[in-house]
């Protein structure tokens, strides 16, 4: 048997010690992927394959009947930039998503702070908060649907009895005020998501942090920046990036409310992709709609997380 290349001679008893061994080995090194496998083939299944047909849809002529004709290029990608209905809502996801995103994060912070502070009822007012995040957001955007109704919305009722208007408001008609209800029925529903975020970060900063801020003569302000916003920083970096992905991906909420409407004025890039693959047929289009957005978040992602890197060193 050669060991280290060189011929020794061992005991048959010692040889087949020794290949043993070696199974035993490969069993142990092959163990783990073969554990790892039906994962790998449910990725690749329900992720990666989606998205190598979605790549493929986007570069090809799609029939009516969502059958290929042909490969054509970047001619899908070319046609939604000629569109200016697609330019006003890629601009409306953009302004949809930094309005949702930095409003949530900005109110979630004073909202975890006041729930992270001893007071009479504190359980009960985190598990209040909770609601509109645990129920399902098409029953929260039917809801909101009604409040902002013309003729029966609770809105109108209550500034109609203390006075404020004279008539009844068209809330979803109305080109000027639909798109910032929209967002301000984002806001309410990421709110809940983001405090809790912020809360279990806050709960994690040491005690003592402020007890030497305190001793060495800081204020409640220098101690929220530079002890407080600094600690937090791992739980606004997952707060930023999933609420990302998560607001700029909202469909329930407008479709359920405005589907869009009045002119595409709420119109989102999902909402839009939908209307695209499914009322247009249009499923080249849609597609590239697709690979558009994911490169968006993609390239966010990846630029955020850089810069918070950075930061950090």
């Amino acid at each position: 048997m050669k060991v280290n290349g060189t011929d020794v001679e061992i005991p048959l008893s010692q040889q087949k010690d020794i290949q043993t061994v070696r199974k035993r080995r490969k069993k142990i090194v092959l163990g783990p992927y073969l554990w790892l496998l039906p994962s790998v083939l449910l990725i690749f299944t329900v992720v990666l394959y989606p998205i190598i047909e979605l790549l493929i849809t986007s570069v090809s002529d799609m029939s009516l009947s969502g059958l290929r004709k042909g490969f054509i290029g970047l001619e899908n990608f070319k046609t939604l930039f000629k569109d200016a209905t697609f330019i006003k809502v890629l601009k409306n996801t953009l302004i949809w998503t930094v309005a949702v995103v930095g409003i949530s994060t900005v109110l979630s912070l004073g909202i975890a702070s006041l729930l992270n502070q001893e007071f009479p009822g504190r359980r009960f007012v985190r598990a209040t908060l909770i609601v509109p995040w645990a129920v399902s957001t098409i029953i929260t955007a039917v809801i909101w649907k009604w409040i902002l109704d013309f003729n029966y919305g609770t809105l109108n009722l209550m500034l109609s009895k203390l006075g404020i208007i004279e008539k009844n408001i068209y809330w979803l008609a109305d080109p000027v005020l639909s798109f910032p209800l929209m967002i301000v029925v984002g806001i309410f529903v990421t709110i809940p998501f983001t405090s809790f975020i912020f809360l279990s970060g806050l709960q994690s900063i040491p005690s003592s942090l402020y007890e030497s801020a305190s001793v060495d003569g800081a204020n409640s302000i220098k101690s929220f920046f530079y002890i407080t916003l600094p600690q937090l920083k791992p739980a606004l970096t997952v707060s930023t990036v999933l609420n990302t992905i998560y607001v700029f991906n909202s469909f329930p909420i407008i479709w359920a409310i405005t589907k869009g409407d009045p002119i595409n004025r709420t119109d989102l890039v999902t909402t839009y992709l939908y209307k695209l693959a499914f009322q247009e047929n249009k499923m080249g289009e849609a597609a590239a709609v697709s690979v558009i957005s994911f490169i968006l978040l993609l390239s966010f992602a990846l630029f955020y997380l850089k810069l918070v890197t950075r930061k950090g060193d």
